[in-house]
């Protein structure tokens, strides 16, 4: 089993590169009590909302809006709110071990088949489908394109974008590029929450009654697929969350933190630290639930009474009746410029986290030495090329972006049960008793455990059925 270094200052090699994945006391920092301070270590969860927008509240939400109309409103609501609580725990770990996703998995309880403990095979079966997920965004970003510039067909869009994202993460031109993409979801978020203002001046206006209608907690046969998806796929889904700790230790908070150590100055670090890791957590929960409620609004309203699901090649052309049935024709190329960003962000983000993660999971089958600088930046350059063109191929392939798309959803909240239980066997098994948080934290936390694996045994269930 692979462990990440742990240094101390003292050591007589130290590297001349500054690796976050070497959590040494060089890079102690106490945490900041400003509020200007605070926002400027804010970030690993905006990382995270640049992915979810375009899959889960761009496509799915609407989708499931566009079949089931107000009635399953409640479920993307609950979907947004009731997960940041694993998220923070997981984050939590990440702060005050240094350990990266699957360096936990590894040591959770149970039998190994080589040197992976089963948690890091069962991740990797349900990835099989994840890869269909990200396929189908592939497609979203080529329609979109396609339907922007119609001379290029949509396979050689999607063939070009691959090529140009698998450049850039091999060549590491992260930051820019996620720069970019953050003020282009702002950009797409301010958009959409104008469109749904514009939407009661329209013979699709919502009342109040609507809104009542979707949160009776009401579930009709027809929409439970859908709607298991886009529990998985909207809000924080189990892969964002794992994904999360890697940008935690990229941001510094295990660094900052320091190695662990029992004393009152390190307890003190890791709870502020941690605190960081609330607000930027908590805040990020509250800009993407109001822009998952805002596509739910449109689709439920304006596909859903036209009796329109998006899918296939038709998928982007349909969404966009959003905007152009709420602010006019003119709308809809703002609306493909809007669509490329978000759905970009997707796949670029998601490019970038599957490059470190399944990293990780060789390092931790035996494979590679994630724990080394060099292997590790070699690693993530070739799986850098080698899942865009993955995801290409598959799109190619099945041409059904939609379907890709939900069935990556619904694994997904299989894929929660998982991140469930490694949340609870962190809390109580492997956080320091010094750290132990409130009552009210608990509360929270078990209130998520319990909603979560209410809604994955269902959803199993009624797989069985089908």
């Amino acid at each position: 089993m692979e462990t990440l270094k742990v240094e101390n200052a003292s050591s007589e090699k130290q590297p001349e590169y500054q690796d976050p994945y070497v959590i040494t006391t060089r890079n102690i920092q106490e945490p900041p009590t400003t509020l200007r301070g605070i926002f400027r270590h804010l970030g690993p969860g905006f990382v995270l909302s640049a992915a979810i927008v375009g899959s889960g509240e761009l496509i799915a939400t609407t989708a499931l809006g566009a079949q089931a109309g107000f009635v399953t409103f409640w479920v993307i609501i609950l979907s947004c709110l009731v997960k940041v609580a694993l998220q923070t725990e997981w984050g939590k770990h990440v702060i005050h071990s240094g350990e990266t996703s699957m360096t936990s998995l590894n040591k959770l309880p149970g039998f190994k088949i080589g040197k992976a403990n089963w948690s890091i095979w069962l991740w990797l079966f349900i990835q099989l489908f994840k890869l269909l997920q990200v396929g189908g965004i592939v497609g979203g970003v080529a329609i979109t394109l396609n339907m922007m510039a119609p001379v290029i067909s949509i396979p050689v869009w999607a063939i070009g974008i691959t090529l140009i994202t698998a450049l850039l993460i091999y060549k590491g031109y992260y930051k820019v590029v996620e720069q970019f993409s953050l003020v282009m979801m702002l950009f797409f978020t301010f958009f959409t929450l104008a469109s749904v203002f514009f939407l009661q001046y329209t013979p699709y206006a919502i009342s109040w009654s609507d809104i009542q209608e979707g949160l009776q907690f009401k579930l009709p046969p027809s929409t439970v697929a859908v709607a298991i998806a886009a529990f998985g796929i909207t809000g924080v889904g189990g892969d964002e969350i794992m994904y999360y700790n890697y940008w935690c230790i990229e941001k510094g908070y295990a660094g900052f933190t320091g190695p662990k150590q029992n004393t009152p100055e390190w307890e003190k670090r890791a709870r502020g630290w941690i605190k960081i890791m609330y607000y930027d957590a908590l805040l990020a929960m509250v800009v993407y639930t109001i822009v998952t409620a805002a596509f739910y609004i449109l689709g439920a309203a304006v596909l859903h009474n036209q009796g329109l699901v998006p899918e296939g090649y038709s998928m982007v052309k349909i969404l966009s009746g959003m905007y152009t049935k709420t602010l006019g024709p003119w709308a809809e190329i703002i609306f493909m410029i809007s669509a490329f960003m978000v759905l970009y962000s997707t796949m670029f983000t998601a490019a970038a986290s599957f490059t470190r993660i399944f990293s990780d999971a060789f390092g931790q089958l035996g494979w590679i030495s994630f724990a080394d600088y060099t292997t590790r930046k070699k690693t993530i350059a070739v799986l850098a090329w080698v899942f865009p063109i993955s995801w290409c191929l598959l799109f190619l392939f099945i041409k059904l972006p939609m379907s890709m798309i939900l069935l990556g959803g619904f694994m997904t909240s299989i894929l929660l049960l998982l991140v469930v239980y490694a949340a609870i066997y962190f809390r109580y098994r492997r956080l320091p008793a010094s750290l132990k948080p409130s009552l009210w934290y608990d509360a929270v936390f078990w209130l998520s455990c319990f909603t979560i694996l209410a809604i994955g045994v269902y959803g199993i269930l009624q797989a069985i059925k089908l």
